[in-house]
């Protein structure tokens, strides 16, 4: 029997959209005690409004499920101190974190500054940490906790003009795989989340923090313009965030949960090819994958 999460209090980064979104709704059926937490903040305060009016009390429970919102940006060292703050203020626990925040840096290594990929890193990776950081004592403190950090397919394949984000989901599996075995003498356990492609506002972020990039190009011009075009095909292939959803309160409620959980089937079997072929013929496949076309020097 999975055990159940009525009561617990979760915190939820990038809980405005796509599978932060579609998790909170989830994790409030089933009587969780939410944080919710995310920049926008007119999309916490309508999705509370929703949550709350959705989720009447449960069986001798005179009070439905309470949601707290703290608009926060996690790349703040201050914002992530009040998130935990204002969390024992509310709650005096924590009992698992979701780490969902994060976005997609995409385009050439050659001609994305320096800048820009230390942005993506502080969101997916830095911020995800320092909030672990503050998270785990109390965790360890209680004596169990789950952290769940939200990585991608893509934290072990790695693709042309996406290896930006995919580096910062790679060093992710990286220091879950670590933290795992770091806290589990303290009762806590470290799941990852790998989604492959999911129907949420991610690509057109991504193309928007990118959007500088399309001005000039340079030499990459025509296949960044191709890639785009690829972009309707991907999404036909792309499952709904619930799907990610549920795998997450799997890893919440699973009694000995996976390691790893990946989700849609597209996932699991470009994982299943990485494992089997060699290298130079698996990064063949991604390259048609992605319908990659030759720049025009030839390259």
């Amino acid at each position: 029997m999975p055990e159940t999460i009525r009561g617990q209090v979760i915190i939820v980064t990038g809980a405005s959209a796509g599978i932060g979104d579609a998790t909170a709704r989830l994790l409030a059926s089933q009587g969780a005690h939410l944080v919710l937490v995310a920049r926008r903040t007119e999309r916490l305060v309508a999705l509370k409004k929703e949550l709350q009016d959705q989720n009447p009390p449960g069986r001798g429970e005179t009070t439905r499920p309470p949601v707290l919102l703290i608009p926060a940006d996690i790349t703040s060292e201050a914002d992530r101190q009040r998130i935990v703050h204002e969390t024992l203020d509310t709650f005096q626990r924590i009992d698992a974190l979701v780490n969902n925040a994060g976005y997609g840096q995409r385009g050439p290594i050659e001609i994305v500054s320096l800048e820009a990929i230390r942005a993506n890193f502080e969101v997916n990776l830095f911020g995800l940490i320092g909030l672990t950081q503050l998270v785990a004592p109390v965790m360890r403190t209680q004596g169990k906790g789950r952290i769940i950090n939200v990585s991608s397919v893509a934290g072990r394949i790695a693709r042309p003009y996406s290896s930006i984000y995919d580096a910062t989901k790679h060093a992710l599996e990286a220091i879950s795989d670590g933290l795992r075995g770091e806290l589990s003498a303290f009762g806590i356990k470290v799941v990852l989340i790998e989604p492959g492609l999911i129907l949420t506002e991610f690509m057109q972020a991504a193309d928007q923090m990118s959007a500088s990039l399309w001005t000039n190009p340079g030499p990459y011009a025509p296949v960044l313009q191709h890639l785009n075009k690829n972009q309707a095909r991907a999404r036909r292939i792309a499952a709904q965030p619930e799907v990610i959803a549920r795998l997450i309160l799997r890893g919440l409620t699973d009694r000995k949960p996976r390691l790893r959980y990946v989700a849609p089937f597209h996932a699991k079997i470009f994982l299943a090819l990485k494992w089997m072929l060699p290298d130079r013929v698996f990064d063949s496949l991604v390259k048609r994958v992605l319908d990659v076309k030759p720049t025009q020097d030839g390259s």
